[in-house]
């Protein structure tokens, strides 16, 4: 991101010139880049930010709905695959300070969080909630009813069936602090367990799940 030309790119994408360059270099650093100022503080703020302004739209949007339906479509709103989405949508790994081969998903998610805490320090709350309202827009408008992820339908489905609730169990955590690898299982009555592997516990358990329901023959949401 050192050339002019890119950082012009980069301030299109995002709708905004930023007159402190050093928080938008900030909001692409990862930890992995020596003396770098990384993004983290940045991640903490636009997780916030983004929370309320995704918030605030699925209540106008979808006012006939109750609390645990809107939960969900915020939930699968604000999870890092959709942050990451986000990212691919912006090109972040084009522009992202990073050690060579520990960029992933994560990351680019995080950094997406960090653009949006960079644009409200920045630019203020109207420039940050324009820039989320631009890009999640279509997000709220592809699904016509509140999403469930593989965790809530795979309890609905074990309680359905008189099984109680399904339990998930730490098997192990390797890899180094920033690109860490988390193995979880999860099991139901009669059922035999299933496993996966993801980058943060809560990513394994969803994928277990999905595993799991793969398995059962549940149809899961899209």
């Amino acid at each position: 991101m050192a050339n002019g030309e890119a950082i012009e790119e980069l301030f299109g994408a995002l709708g905004h010139r930023f007159n402190d360059r050093g928080l938008l270099i900030r909001a692409l650093s990862h930890s992995s880049v020596a003396n770098a100022n990384s993004y983290e503080r940045l991640e903490f703020l636009g997780d916030r930010v983004l929370g309320l302004v995704v918030a605030q739209l699925l209540l106008e949007r979808f006012p006939a709905e109750n609390e645990g339906e809107i939960g969900r479509r915020f939930a699968a709103l604000v999870q890092a695959s959709t942050l990451a989405q986000v990212g691919a949508e912006l090109g972040v790994e084009r522009f992202a300070r990073v050690s060579p081969g520990v960029l992933n998903e994560n990351i680019v998610a995080d950094m997406v969080e960090a653009l949006i805490a960079a644009l409200y320090l920045d630019g203020g709350m109207d420039r940050a909630e324009a820039f989320v309202r631009k890009l999640w827009d279509p997000l709220v408008e592809t699904r016509s009813r509140p999403p469930r992820d593989p965790k809530t339908a795979l309890q609905e489905w074990a309680q359905s069936q008189g099984q109680g609730l399904p339990i998930y169990r730490d098997i192990s955590r390797s890899g180094p602090d920033h690109q860490p690898e988390f193995t979880v299982e999860v099991s139901i009555q009669d059922q035999e367990a299933a496993r996966a592997v993801g980058p943060s516990k809560r990513a394994a358990e969803q994928d277990a799940a999905a595993a799991m329901l793969t398995r059962l023959g549940v149809k899961q949401d899209a």
